[in-house]
């Protein structure tokens, strides 16, 4: 049984395994629990595995080529098209045997322990900072039903709770008040674990070279350099910035058809987090450069004259993914004046 590609359906306890010969043809369809797969694969000839990019791929890709094998992680939607019958672990486990074999098949970059942990540090912190503006804005919410307005920024209602808190005449119950100061120390509480969190990317951040080149780009600062560096791995993954842009959704949806070339917005595909920290970033440079009266015409004032200041964003973030890929890909530091003649 000469068995050169394999396709596993990962799931928490039962493991679907499709094997197919150097002519396509099945040979192995097999369910093997979850402390079966390492002793199963380790007496198994080395082959190509394919496997969806979903909760544990990235663990069990690690595990699998350390014992040889050669692993190719994809996307799940790339995946789909080849299910040819009703949705079940074993049609999942062939289609995806059937699309790793594809020659134009885009493939994910298994990601080391370290890159997933700092990762986890920006899940972890991202998460914290939605539950702390979530609580901001019900803080905000219930003190106006009682006529007391708190513009907008957590700054403003750290600044405005305790003066509240302590006016004994705006009419407030003693056990809403309670609330109130109930509310605040679990703000506190969400902000002082952003804190915590950020610190330790930054430290992370201080150790990396490759992080500390992407912080040397304007709009780019320790959050987004140390998120793009646990996310793209090795950049000659891709083939040139291009492509990490098409990765970060930062490029035009196209709907052509007949020769006509019909462009819409940017795609938004890929991981939303990057995307987001890198037009936040990209929109900080543009405010910073309105108040530089001796900044000349350069390329972002050229694009901010033709264009509104939200194009304008999306446009530097495109050109610092592709920034990001020349660091990385040729480990180079960042040349403010790189490519301009005098």
């Amino acid at each position: 049984m000469n068995i050169t590609t394999v396709g596993i359906d990962l799931a928490i306890q039962v493991f679907q395994v499709h094997g197919v010969d150097e002519r396509g043809k099945a040979v192995l369809k097999k369910q093997l629990k979850r402390d079966q797969v390492l002793p199963f694969f380790a007496n198994f000839q080395c082959c190509l595995i394919g496997m969806e990019a979903c909760g544990s791929a990235h663990f069990w890709a690690r595990k699998l080529e350390a014992l040889g094998h050669t692993v190719k992680l994809m996307a799940p939607q790339f995946v789909k098209p080849y299910v040819k019958t009703n949705k079940n672990d074993a049609a999942d486990a062939e289609a995806i045997c059937e699309a790793v074999s594809r020659p134009t098949m885009r493939f994910v970059p298994i990601k080391t322990a370290a890159q997933q942990a700092i990762l986890a540090l920006h899940r972890a912190r991202q998460g914290f900072v939605k539950a702390r503006t979530a609580q901001a804005n019900q803080i905000r919410g219930l003190l106006a039903e009682y006529g007391l307005a708190i513009p907008q920024g957590i700054s403003h209602i750290a600044k405005r709770l305790p003066e509240i808190l302590e006016d004994g005449e705006n009419g407030l119950p003693g056990i809403f008040r309670q609330l109130i100061d109930r509310l605040g120390m679990h703000l506190k509480e969400l902000d002082r674990q952003v804190d915590e969190l950020e610190a330790q990317i930054h430290i992370w951040h201080k150790e990396s070279t490759a992080s500390r080149k992407l912080a040397a780009i304007p709009g780019i600062g320790p959050i987004t350099a140390s998120a793009m560096v646990a996310s793209v791995g090795d950049a000659k993954n891709f083939e040139n910035g291009r492509q990490l842009a098409a990765w970060l959704g930062l490029v035009p949806r196209q709907h052509s058809s007949g020769g006509k070339q019909t462009l819409l917005g940017i795609s938004k595909r890929g991981d939303s987090y990057l995307r987001t920290l890198l037009i936040h970033g990209a929109r900080a440079v543009i405010r910073v450069s309105e108040h530089k009266t001796n900044q000349g015409r350069g390329w972002l004032a050229d694009v901010i004259g033709r264009r509104n200041k939200n194009v304008a964003a999306v446009a530097l973030a495109n050109k610092n993914a592709r920034t990001i890929w020349a660091l990385l890909a040729y480990e180079r530091n960042y040349e403010s004046n790189y490519g301009i003649t005098a």
